[in-house]
């Protein structure tokens, strides 16, 4: 089983000040932004995504080390996706996220929505400030697509006709574009070919698809302990993810529990027995796993060096989470 620490060991001096400098960069004068801030950004978590852009970077930079620009670039795409999660907390009304209280149920929905603005404002600023056009049109893709995977998974709650085409694209817009993008721009920054920008960007795109599988399929194999939210969480809110749209080919009978919205007592509960019974868990397993097996393959445009190994290990990570 491959750990965080195997692979996060090239970048820990690089991640090892990311949180103080992160609010540092934030700076907020408000009481309430500055509180908010520190306490997204001392909250824990992997830096997983800001890892991923070290370690692109390190293995396209010159002599493998990366510039203040790549540093910033990977603080920037941290502070992007803490907003997205800010927001998408509101949005779900979570009160739990990595088992500690959400920013909007420690400092309200209003608040909340208001620092993930404020981090999207910031982030866009420090941006700018790299002075790359491509990189900046690369992350503000992220945004825009943040945007848009949210809407659609809300005109899609409750939807069994939902085809599997759509849930990958929305996939993408929420999880796959963050990792692609910023993998991509870290290539930019490196001023290396367009095979080996791409190829990052392939990496990022399928990884991120395998990271969104493993996820939904955790929604309903993990324990609350393990999530860190209650579990099938994204059932009751009604996403229909993999393991729900394979369960509805084998089981018909859940069409009608899922379009009723679980009004009914019991509903909820029948629909999981289903989803278990189904053979949809172990199809995600095998849909993440191809894309894990694509991502590697991506990498292969790249020189080996130990940056690019440890890329390969990520993709084995995201797999084993479910273990």
């Amino acid at each position: 089983m491959v750990s965080s620490a195997t692979y996060f060991a090239l970048v820990e001096d690089d991640l090892e000040q990311l949180s103080e400098n992160l609010v540092q960069l934030v700076g907020a004068k408000n009481p309430v932004l500055a509180k908010a801030a520190e306490y997204l950004f001392k909250a824990g978590g992997k830096h997983l995504r800001p890892a991923l852009v070290m370690l692109a970077a390190r293995a396209t930079a010159l002599d493998g080390e990366p510039t203040a620009r790549h540093r910033r670039l990977a603080e920037i795409t941290e502070m992007i996706h803490t907003a997205s999660l800010v927001h998408d907390d509101v949005i779900d009304r979570a009160s739990l996220r990595r088992q500690q209280p959400t920013v909007n149920a420690l400092f309200g929905d209003k608040a909340a929505v208001l620092a993930g603005d404020f981090l999207f404002a910031k982030s866009s600023i420090y941006l700018a400030r790299l002075r790359n056009l491509e990189v900046v049109e690369l992350l503000s893709t992220i945004i825009d697509h943040f945007a848009e995977g949210e809407i659609r998974q809300m005109q899609q709650a409750f939807d069994p006709d939902l085809t599997f085409e759509d849930y990958l694209l929305k996939n993408f817009y929420k999880t796959g574009s963050l990792i692609a993008n910023s993998c991509r721009a870290a290539a930019v920054l490196s001023e290396v070919s367009e095979s080996q920008c791409q190829s990052l960007y392939d990496y990022g795109q399928h990884l991120g698809a395998a990271f969104q599988l493993v996820d939904d399929l955790l929604d309903f194999t993990a324990t609350t302990e393990t999530l860190g939210k209650p579990v099938a969480s994204d059932l009751a809110s009604g996403h229909m993810t993999a393991p729900v749209l394979y369960a509805l080919v084998e089981y018909p009978e859940l069409r009608g529990l899922i379009e009723s919205q679980f009004e009914e007592p019991g509903s909820f509960e029948e629909s999981l027995v289903l989803i278990h019974r189904s053979h949809g868990v172990e199809q995600t397993m095998t849909l993440a796993q191809s894309y894990a097996q694509r991502a590697r393959f991506a990498l292969e445009a790249l020189p080996p060096s130990p940056a690019r190994h440890a890329l390969m290990e990520v993709t084995d990570y995201v797999l084993e989470r479910v273990y």
